[in-house]
């Protein structure tokens, strides 16, 4: 029952900030969405006039009238009529139910202005080339740092930090150029555009796109495993130094055993945490990688409707990033939660 407790405070908390801060973006972005609305209907009347030959029949004193009557119909229909308390509360509404409108400039690969249906085709993208490199930096950056930890002090310990050091230091674009000077323009072996995607079907699409993702990747793991080793490595050592390591190993237990089995655990909350927020942040991909390898992802996508202020498209991508983040916090106090019950004990006594 603590666990099924402790699970609907952090699902309502998560929800409760959620609306909060749609809200904010709403009321933040209301009057540049809604100067938007007004000129797509001044637009919207100007095009029916000149496309309806029964109303250029008109007298310039009925033009005007009508021109006025459309507005106000239009204006009604946007909703642009209501106080602005309730305007914002409207659109944020829409925006929790993942309704953004249609972009202004912005269109899909099939041509459609539906926002939610643009982020959608850039998502996958992003999680090919982004995900796919947390999921190998992480694996490796953890597999490294227990080795260290295994032997602190040792020249293994000592070259992860360094290398830590390093990657840490050396910012994305500045290493995603010196690849592409490297291996795209020196030595060939790599195209130093992303785009465009390979016009082939079948398995030579496939390793056409891997081909073109093969650059980023490599520079985005290089980037981000040294850091991942020397937490690991951190973590690790601190649970090593634990009573009830060294009575394991005191019974005899294998090493290995003590490693994933014992320690691995004790150290699995920050380690499952960084994973968490590490996974889900790939989605949302990255606006200056991506314009450095020029990769079609929610980065790219990100730049280029701050660029043309297509605020539908911003609204929409700035949700989907809070959504993302609010959910990623949840999910890992819940997986706090079931590995240290001292959690849930907490949350229990104060409430």
């Amino acid at each position: 029952m603590g666990l099924v407790r402790y699970a609907a405070m952090r699902v309502v908390s998560g929800f409760i900030v959620l609306i909060v801060v749609t809200i904010i973006i709403s009321a933040l972005f209301s009057k540049v969405a809604e100067e938007q609305l007004y000129t797509q209907i001044e637009e919207k009347v100007r095009a029916e006039l000149r496309q309806d030959p029964t109303l250029l029949t008109l007298s310039a004193e009925e033009r005007v009238a009508w021109q006025q009557q459309r507005k106000q119909a239009l204006i009604k229909a946007y909703g642009l009529d209501k106080p602005y308390f309730q305007r914002v509360m409207s659109r944020a509404i829409d925006v929790l139910q993942f309704r953004f409108g249609r972009s202004n400039i912005i269109t899909s690969i099939t041509g459609s202005r539906d926002v939610r249906t643009i982020i959608f085709e850039f998502i996958p993208r992003s999680i090919l080339l982004f995900t796919s490199a947390a999921i190998i930096y992480v694996i490796i950056g953890i597999l490294v740092g227990i080795k260290a930890a295994q032997k602190a002090g040792t020249t293994l310990d000592r070259g992860i930090s360094v290398l830590a050091l390093l990657s840490a230091s050396l910012p994305m674009w500045w290493v995603g150029m010196l690849m592409i000077l490297a291996f795209a323009y020196s030595l060939d072996w790599f195209p130093s555009s992303s785009m465009p995607f390979p016009q082939t079907t079948g398995i030579d699409y496939y390793l056409g796109v891997l081909h073109r993702m093969t650059l980023p990747l490599v520079t985005i793991v290089m980037v981000h495993i040294g850091g991942w080793a020397y937490v690991s490595r951190n973590l690790v050592i601190g649970v090593l130094q634990e009573d009830f390591v060294m009575a394991a190993r005191a019974k005899g237990v294998p090493e290995s055993r003590v490693i994933y089995g014992h320690v691995l655990r004790a150290a699995a909350p920050p380690i499952l945490t960084m994973t968490i927020f590490t996974m889900l942040a790939s989605l949302g991909g990255a606006i200056i990688t991506e314009a450095v390898f020029n990769w079609p992802g929610m980065g790219r996508l990100y730049w280029t409707a701050i660029q043309q202020w297509d605020v539908p498209v911003i609204v929409g991508l700035t949700y989907f990033s809070v959504f993302l983040y609010i959910f990623s916090m949840v999910l890992a106090d819940l997986l706090y939660g079931y590995l240290d019950p001292r959690v849930k004990v907490g949350v229990s006594e104060r409430v």
